[in-house]
């Protein structure tokens, strides 16, 4: 035979008669030499590729070792379940028993689990050989999904069904056990915060009522991880800069089926800012203009997050003025004595790196420039690993991958780095039904398509259809973030709405489609412009309806053209949790055509936790003036005061009125201050129950009609107290204000109960 020679191979022994067959070549170690081979057993494999692992030459003279490491070299192979190797006088047989094809997968005992979610799972397959080592990963990979989804006492265990034709079917048979919960989640070492704060911190949550839906509920070890993460962050972004989570305790049960953890905190002590000063290491960077940018300021609650926030608006600052390989070292000296943290921003050299390019992989769908659209830096740039790291949150934050790595290495020059992008596709589409109830509009159905990423261009869509007992909407948005490829969001708003009011004696119709453009004018403001047309109309008017609605609906329908922007100040954005924040919203329509006015919105609010974090006060002041200086308001274009803006009334149930219909009627202008907390109730929290109490005190007046017979249409405050309570569920939020008016008039409408809850399905 020619051609022969073999490298890896499988199960099997080398006989005895290795050592006594052959004619021996020379004295001392005995060697062998084959005139010829012969291969038995083989079905699928052929000879020449069995012969080919060997690595002999025909004649060659070859040791009893290098027979066995020729038997071993075919083992290696994993094509063969035995494999034996018999020296014959000049004859060399190879006797080899062949692993069998995969006929079948399949999955017993599998419940929680579905097949398919399992086969994901498995790199044996069908058709293929047979691997045990294979299936060991199979049945590890199995195993490790089930302790993913809270079941860490499953059990996988594979077994194989010979067939005829040296086929098996392969099955994993597993015995799921019981989903292992958090039954108790405590706190070592906490003395500023209580243990239902922090929890509240943790991505983890204790088992509760509603077991059976939270999933978070579950033991997972790699969610601890983040939960350590979160909660020394928590800490941290409140001045204590040395706290640390020193270690979690997860111990079961005497029954086995559920966990109690301990976090043992070092919380440390709180400090605040002291001196906030910048020195400049290079001549071309003065430190007196990079002063300016800094926003940290003395007394201020110390936090990473702030510092962070520095250290880009001064490598911002130089980039506009043209100063590159500038780098912040922000260097920290401690004032134990009056609790401060002296902040030294020192401007230094950095390294002359350049990013060589840029590479992308991973993204089936989305395009390359809506991920590259998230880098401050392109090719050719100077290379700062700070704002890679911000790059990969921002990333992250896009919501479209499951998993996105951004990580430097280096290129083809020691001043030259390569940044890689790898992502994890996730969905980014839903479609759902549902149902939606509120004290103002009653009971609705809804539909809705959402798609995030649409083809993969990084584009929201939202299609949605509610049809309730008053109300028939239907909205159409689309959003473009990253317009001319730049920070400018543009959009288009369609809107159609239809009421059939139950409590009023007409209905309208509504029309609105509205392009719109959106951008950051500071870290937290941001501007929208838009342009709008509208339609408007008073259908369906009763006999006994008021005469001004009449008179309004008498002028048909009116299409409406306007111009406005709306600015808004979160302090919320590009921050992680933080126990004070404020919000500021105003906006102005500019209305032009057949009418002519402007109407002006605006909303301030503040919000704060006391008493360690576990009350959180919040005080809302909001309002609206509508200035007509060609033609008169309609009930379609006044406000009206439903629960959401004035609690305790109905929608509609304060402000003008016709004095002979009773009809509301709206007002041009309003006016609301809403004072609120929200606190802990004396049930275990994991029910996801807590209490709340609010004053509402406002109105709403003035119709602008003159001579009609309106009451009420002066300014007339009302006030009203009432106590909430809070239940978030995972089917949605649910929220309970049962209230009593302190003033009103005897023609208003109060409402001593609402609920607002949202839900799908």
């Amino acid at each position: 035979m020619s051609g022969w020679g073999w490298r890896a191979g499988v199960r099997g022994r080398v006989l005895a008669a290795l050592l006594l067959s052959a004619a021996p070549l020379a004295l001392g170690a005995q060697t062998y030499s084959f005139g010829s081979v012969r291969v038995e057993g083989n079905q699928r494999i052929e000879e020449g590729t069995i012969l080919a692992q060997a690595g002999i030459a025909q004649g060659e003279a070859v040791t009893a070792a290098e027979l066995n490491d020729a038997a071993q070299a075919i083992r290696a192979t994993g094509l063969f379940e035995t494999v034996d190797v018999i020296p014959e006088g000049g004859t060399l047989v190879i006797r080899v028993r062949e692993y069998p094809t995969i006929g079948r997968i399949n999955f017993e005992g599998n419940t929680s689990l579905n097949d398919e979610a399992l086969a994901s799972l498995v790199g044996s397959i069908e058709r293929r050989v047979y691997s045990p080592s294979q299936a060991e990963q199979d049945t590890a990979a199995i195993a490790q999904a089930y302790v993913q989804s809270g079941r860490v006492n499953a059990v996988v265990v594979p077994a194989i069904i010979r067939r005829d034709d040296n086929s098996v079917d392969l099955v994993f048979q597993i015995a799921e056990g019981g989903v292992t919960e958090i039954e108790r989640i405590s706190f070592v070492g906490n003395r500023d915060f209580s243990d239902r704060r922090l929890r509240n911190v943790l991505e983890t949550r204790q088992a509760g009522l509603l077991r059976s839906i939270i999933r978070n509920d579950t033991f997972v070890a790699e969610r601890i991880d983040l939960d350590r993460q979160l909660l020394t962050d928590f800490y941290r972004s409140r001045g204590y800069a040395d706290a640390q989570v020193q270690n979690v305790d997860a111990n079961l049960t005497r029954e086995r089926d559920a966990y109690l953890l301990t976090f043992n905190v070092l919380e440390g002590r709180r400090y605040d800012f002291g001196t906030v000063t910048v020195t400049s290491a290079l001549p071309e960077a003065d430190a007196a203009l990079f002063q300016q940018v800094v926003q940290v300021q003395r007394g201020q609650t110390y936090s990473p997050v702030a510092i962070d926030n520095d250290v880009a608006r001064i490598e911002d600052e130089a980039l506009r003025r043209g100063i590159n390989f500038l780098r912040v070292e922000p260097r920290i000296t401690r004032d134990e004595r009056g609790g401060l943290l002296n902040v030294e921003y020192a401007l230094v050299p950095g390294e002359r790196i350049f990013v060589e390019r840029i590479d992308i992989e991973g993204n089936a769908t989305t395009l390359d420039r809506v991920i590259r659209s998230q880098f401050r830096t392109v090719e050719g740039d100077p290379f700062n690993p700070r704002e890679i790291r911000a790059t990969a949150a921002r990333i992250r934050a896009l919501g479209f991958f499951s998993e996105a790595e951004v990580e430097a290495r280096p290129g083809s020059a020691p001043d030259q780095v390569v940044v890689d992008v790898n992502v994890t596709e996730q969905p980014t589409g839903s479609l759902s039904f549902g149902v939606n109830y509120s004290s103002d509009n009653g009971p609705a159905l809804i539909g809705s398509f959402a798609e995030d990423n649409f083809l993969g261009r990084g584009q929201s869509l939202e299609f949605q259809l509610s049809t309730g007992r008053d109300n028939r909407q239907l909205t159409l948005d689309f959003t473009e973030p990253q317009f001319l490829g730049r920070d400018l969001e543009a959009g288009l708003e369609l809107t159609y709405r239809q009421t059939d009011n139950a409590s009023a004696l007409y209905d309208t119709n509504r029309f609105r489609i509205s392009p719109n453009f959106g951008f950051p004018i500071s870290e937290r403001g941001r501007v929208s412009l838009f342009y709008a047309t509208e339609f408007t109309e008073i259908t369906d008017v009763d006999d006994d309806a008021s005469a001004i609605i009449k008179s309004e609906a008498e002028e048909g329908g009116i299409w409406t053209n306007s111009v406005g922007f709306n600015y808004s100040f979160d302090t919320r954005r590009n921050n992680i949790d933080t126990a004070t924040n404020y919000v500021f919203r105003a906006g102005q329509e500019y209305a032009f055509g057949d009418r002519t006015y402007v109407q002006t919105t605006a909303l301030a609010a503040a919000e704060t936790r006391v008493f360690g974090e576990d009350v959180m006060l919040r005080a809302t002041i909001e309002g609206g003036v509508l200035n007509f200086s060609d033609g008169d308001s309609r009930v379609t274009d006044r406000f009206f005061l439903g629960s959401r803006v004035m609690r305790g009334f109905e929608r509609g149930g304060i402000g003008p009125r016709d004095a002979d219909t009773d009809d509301a009627l709206g007002g041009n202008s309003y006016a609301v201050v809403r004072l609120e907390s929200e606190f802990p109730l004396p049930v275990p929290e994991e029910y996801g129950i807590s209490g709340g109490a609010f004053i509402d005190y406002g109105s709403v007046w003035d119709v602008g009609k003159g001579g009609a017979d309106i009451i009420g249409n002066d300014f007339t405050p009302r006030a009203v107290a009432g106590l909430s309570l809070f239940w978030d569920t995972p089917l949605g939020p649910l929220r309970f204000n049962f209230t009593e008016p302190l003033i009103a008039e005897d023609y208003d409408r109060p409402q001593n109960f609402d609920l607002t809850v949202s839900t799908r399905f």
